[in-house]
């Protein structure tokens, strides 16, 4: 038994590519058949770059869709991902000298309004002080 799981197991490798079908859809993910035959999971949060709330809302039973192996841990269990099958560059230059001044506009203006915002609440805060700082007053008498 031991030898045929690991001849399972050596079929894909991380940064395989597999057409797969979603057979079991859970809260925190799905589980899909490989074409090995071989079972895999597919974790929420490897659904999608954008937030999932619940996972029918990307897949369906018997769809069948392509995912990347992201990892294979020591019982031979595979994590698979929709994410990494095209995988967004973590920085992308700016195309143009257009997007680039446009970029620098938006930074500048965040800029502006953050320090505008952070004097504000200071002043505030300022102030709240000042107004608590009541002292008892001339002695009566």
């Amino acid at each position: 038994m031991t030898e045929e799981k690991k001849a399972e197991t050596s079929s894909v490798r991380v940064g395989d590519l597999a057409e797969c079908t979603v057979e079991q859809i859970m809260p925190y993910g799905a589980f899909v058949r490989l074409p090995t035959g071989q079972r895999g999971m597919i974790h929420i949060s490897e659904l999608s770059f954008n937030f999932v709330k619940k996972v029918e809302d990307v897949l369906s039973l018997q769809q069948n869709i392509k995912a990347r192996v992201i990892k294979i841990d020591e019982k031979g269990r595979i994590d698979l991902s929709l994410k990494k099958v095209e995988e967004r560059p973590l920085i992308q230059a700016p195309a143009s000298r257009e997007e680039k001044d446009s970029f620098e506009k938006k930074m500048a203006f965040f800029l502006k309004t953050s320090e505008a915002k952070i004097a504000d609440l200071n002043s505030k805060m300022n102030a709240s002080k000042s107004g608590r700082k009541k002292s008892g007053g001339r002695p009566r008498g």
